[in-house]
């Protein structure tokens, strides 16, 4: 792990958005932001992902000192939001909705210098086309990832890479939910560089 000149704090307990950033071979910090994540009415996912990634490093950025990491992902079929299933039953209905249709993932991200109180904002957009899934398909996988938790039904870090046809962006980890291509430009733009 690589001291950085800077302390990073990422903005987030997600293991996934800690194992990303650990890619990045850096020393970093996690804290745990406290913001309703509701969508306010009418709210565009790309508004909304722009408002949750600034807020949440805003959130840990009023009492931390250092570069904050802030990061929020909603995925879209067309317009529809899609939310966290929250049952098997609610999940089969998610994935036959998805079912050889096309999910954007609009993942925001900030970093906020805390000390500077500068700011550097962006959404990176990653789009995966689902197979044509049966019944049979939809209740093996979930039954196997349990993916309750999470938008659209899947984990995509799991076996959910399974239900695709193909993807398509500029950054495949931001379809995890941290953009690391866009997140090392921001790094290098507050001084800190990567490798």
């Amino acid at each position: 792990m690589i001291a950085s000149a800077r302390r990073l704090i990422l903005a987030s307990t997600s293991p996934f958005r800690r194992e990303l950033l650990g890619r990045l071979g850096v020393a970093f910090e996690t804290a745990s932001p406290d913001v309703d994540e509701s969508r306010r009415e009418n709210e565009s996912a790309i508004a909304l992902v722009k408002r949750l990634s600034e807020a949440k490093a805003r959130a840990i950025g009023a009492s931390q000192q250092g570069l904050v990491i802030g990061s929020d992902q909603v995925a879209t079929l067309g317009e529809t939001v899609l939310g966290k299933p929250g049952s098997h039953e609610r999940a089969m209905e998610q994935l036959r909705q998805l079912s050889g249709q096309s999910v954007i993932f609009q993942t925001g991200l900030c970093l906020l210098d805390s000390e500077t109180n500068m700011l550097q904002l962006d959404v990176i957009p990653f789009t995966v086309h689902f197979r044509e899934l049966d019944d049979a398909q939809i209740d093996r996988y979930l039954r196997h990832d349990q993916p309750y938790n999470c938008a659209g039904s899947f984990k995509s870090e799991g076996l959910g890479i399974t239900l695709f046809e193909r993807m398509e962006g500029d950054d495949p980890s931001a379809l995890i939910g941290l953009p690391l291509i866009r997140l090392t430009a921001m790094l290098e733009k507050a001084g800190v560089f990567i490798p």
